[in-house]
């Protein structure tokens, strides 16, 4: 983790969908160079505070802020332009089309001169980025104009989180990375989390694979019934301790302790 300033930012947050509270005054930050582990049980609010950082959900009440500044973020775009990318458990990729294409969707590279007159597209201008870019996070993949519904799973996951890093993300949100993965693929994947990290890009994983958190993250951050109910360094707590918070075991320990005093 470097820099003292969390690289983005979220004070007080709250949001509720009509009488359900999905997020109560939540406070969450994450550093560049640093991978965060987002997690809780099902219901906890995980999936709301992830909507709100990557701009689908507008917050009733709190602040955003990016690079210490604070931030009006109201659409997805908002968050893309300040560095946001998020790559959801589904991927959304195109599986009848190759790496290239599947990385510049929405971001293509139109060729100048008279080929600019009938929007042609730069291919080799696009294939060059995308080499670098792979090359970069030494993204391992069979060819840059192989399918990618040919691909494994922890290759088509690659290639999701290589689309994220086009536009320049600095901080990357990564929904379920690993889920249904085999582990080949799944360290393929874990390892990619941890050169992104040496990039100085700050990660968000939400998963519900301990093993997996505690091996990739530098905090753990525990959400229960839309709350934080903690932050823990990864590397001085247990996975029976997260587990504990994530169900609230130990207040229902205090509790019971409480009463038979």
């Amino acid at each position: 983790m470097t820099g003292t300033t969390p690289l983005l930012e979220l004070r007080q947050v709250s949001k509720s969908f009509g009488a359900v509270q999905a997020l109560s005054g939540v406070d969450f930050d994450v550093h560049a160079g640093e991978v965060v582990g987002l997690v809780g049980d099902n219901g906890a609010g995980k999936s709301t505070l992830v909507k709100v950082m990557s701009g689908i959900h507008i917050p009733d009440g709190g602040e955003y802020r990016f690079d210490g500044k604070p931030q009006k973020v109201h659409a997805p775009s908002d968050a893309t332009s300040l560095g946001v990318a998020t790559v959801y458990q589904d991927l959304a990729l195109c599986d009848n089309l190759d790496v290239v294409a599947n990385l510049f969707i929405g971001r293509e590279f139109v060729a100048t001169g008279p080929a600019r007159l009938t929007r042609q597209l730069d291919e080799p201008k696009m294939e060059q980025r995308a080499g670098e870019l792979l090359n970069t996070f030494s993204i391992n993949i069979p060819s840059m104009r192989a399918e990618v519904g040919m691909m494994s799973g922890g290759q088509r996951q690659s290639v999701a989180i290589a689309r994220a890093l086009v536009g320049d993300a600095r901080v990357v949100l990564l929904d379920e990375p690993t889920a249904a993965l085999g582990v080949a693929q799944t360290r393929q994947v874990l390892d990619l989390i941890g050169r992104l990290r040496e990039q100085g890009i700050g990660v968000v994983v939400i998963s519900h694979n301990m093993r997996d958190v505690f091996e990739v993250a530098d905090r753990i951050y525990v959400m229960r019934l839309g709350r934080k109910e903690g932050v823990y360094e990864a590397k001085s707590t247990t996975q029976q301790e997260i587990v504990a918070a994530i169900t609230g075991a130990d207040l229902n320990a205090q509790s019971t302790k409480e009463a038979t005093v």
